[in-house]
Order: C-alpha cells, then sequence, then structure tokens
C-alpha cells in the first residue's frame, strides 16, 4: 500500500495563492516509481483531473481549466508532490485529493492510491 497525506488547504481570497503538499509513505515503496496527480471534487460534481506528473517530472498536464494558474510539481527526496495554486477563483472551491499509480494517466481518474482529500474554499 501507499499511503498519501494532503496539506496546504485552506480558506483564500479570490486572486490568492495556495500551494497543497501531498506526502507519500509506505513500507517497500519507492516514490519514484508512481506517477503522481491531483484531482478535485467540488460538492455535486464529478471528481476531475487538475494536474498529472510523470515519474520523474519531465511530463505534466493540466487541463485548460487550470492551466496557465496551477502548477504541479515533485520532490522525489522528500517523497512530495506539490501543487502550487495561482490566480484562484471561487469555482475552484472543492477538495483536493492526491493519487498514485505506477503509470502515466492525464486522461483518466483510474489512480490506484488515493489521499483523503483537503479542502480549499475561495471566496469571492
Amino acid at each position: 500500500q501507499v499511503q498519501l497525506v494532503e496539506s496546504g488547504g485552506g480558506l483564500v481570497q479570490a486572486g490568492g495563492s495556495l500551494r497543497l503538499s501531498c506526502a507519500a509513505s509506505g513500507p517497500g515503496r519507492t516514490f519514484s516509481n508512481y506517477c503522481m496527480g491531483w484531482f478535485r471534487q467540488a460538492p455535486g460534481k464529478e471528481r476531475e483531473l487538475v494536474a498529472v506528473i510523470s515519474w520523474n517530472g519531465g511530463n505534466t498536464y493540466s487541463p485548460d481549466s487550470v492551466k496557465g494558474r496551477f502548477t504541479i510539481s515533485r520532490d522525489n527526496a522528500k517523497n512530495t508532490v506539490y501543487l502550487q495554486m495561482n490566480s484562484l477563483k471561487p469555482e475552484d472551491t472543492a477538495i483536493y485529493y492526491c493519487a498514485a499509480d505506477r503509470q502515466y494517466k492525464p486522461l483518466t481518474n483510474n489512480y490506484n492510491y488515493w489521499g483523503q482529500g483537503t479542502q480549499v474554499t475561495v471566496s469571492s
């Protein structure tokens, strides 16, 4: 099993910034073997992909809805993936989850491991 713990969520005004972190752990698991993704789910909506990053950070993907505002990065030495969110909008309000999978999956929610999520609320 891979355990994922998100942090960094909170309440921010529109136009502000937040940085989310996701720390990975698990006996006998190597963080750099996993591609990492950030997802979000707003009330009444389906979970959607926000950003994904490959094993060594060489490839990333974000949908147009957040491209240019959100940046995913990782530090394999710290077993941590980050999501820097700038120019936040009220419609970015959601629970944000990180996920891990051995495959690079930029177009699916089908990841093997999930964190518990962290709430991000953007006020207008």
